[in-house]
């Protein structure tokens, strides 16, 4: 027998500036942005903590691209058509928290992922060829409020952008320590899936390569869209409230 979904208040979804085209950009820039009610680094500030409990407890859930994720390094955009983070056999990553550790009083709600994984990814350039590759062990934290903020912890050195051919570049996100990107989720309904939504994230990245590779970019920019699926019960929502 399926469960009926948790009645816990959904909240509404702020995309700046942005429909819903399903798409992520890795832009080097100088500058980031804060969400709003958020540090600078995206966190929810201690002033602002609330209650948030994350459910279904226990439950393990995917979160993945729905279309096409975009990156931009300098004159090239790389185009991927696959992105996903899934649950693996004897891991506790994906996993909402048991109870009680899916509720904090005044606080986030975090657990561990598996890195996001990128594949199908084209280039702009003819003879520029591109892959990402992630590693290590990636966070999520859910701050409950209006909107909710997400923030996603990638470890040090866990996202690499490289292209080969006509332009050899490497970007390395987060080179020298872990780095926190700014989110905001929006909960599901009957209907929908969970979303966790990046505009604009800011990472410390360092790009090495020769020419027509941008080696004097200190930070980027990270946008996406991923639905977040329950996987233990299709018929259940990954939802957030206090």
């Amino acid at each position: 027998m399926t469960a009926p979904l948790p009645r816990l208040r959904a909240r509404t979804l702020f995309a700046a500036g942005a429909g819903l085209s399903l798409t992520a950009a890795l832009a080097l820039t100088g500058a980031g942005t804060a969400t709003a009610g958020t540090t600078p680094s995206g966190t929810a500030s201690t002033a602002d903590a609330a209650s948030t409990t994350v459910t279904p407890a226990g439950h393990s859930f995917t979160a993945t691209l729905n279309g096409k994720a975009t990156f931009k390094a300098g004159s090239v955009t790389v185009t991927c058509t696959v992105s996903s983070s899934a649950p693996s056999t004897g891991s506790a990553n994906n996993r909402v928290p048991d109870a009680p550790g899916n509720h904090n009083a005044s606080g986030p709600v975090s657990n561990d992922i598996n890195p996001p994984t990128f594949s199908g990814c084209t280039t702009s350039m003819p003879g520029v060829r591109a892959a990402v590759e992630t590693s290590g062990t990636w966070t999520v934290a859910m701050q409950n409020g209006d909107p909710i903020v997400a923030t996603l912890g990638m470890p040090a050195a866990g996202f690499k952008l490289t292209t080969t051919g006509l332009a050899s570049c490497t970007v390395t996100a987060a080179p020298t320590g872990p780095a926190d990107l700014p989110a905001v989720f929006t909960n599901g309904d009957a209907d929908n899936p969970s979303q966790i939504t990046l505009t604009n994230a800011p990472a410390p990245v360092k790009v090495e390569g020769g020419f027509g590779c941008p080696t004097a970019a200190k930070t980027s920019a990270f946008s996406a869209v991923y639905d977040v699926t329950d996987v233990t019960d299709a018929a259940s929502r990954i939802l957030v409230g206090d």
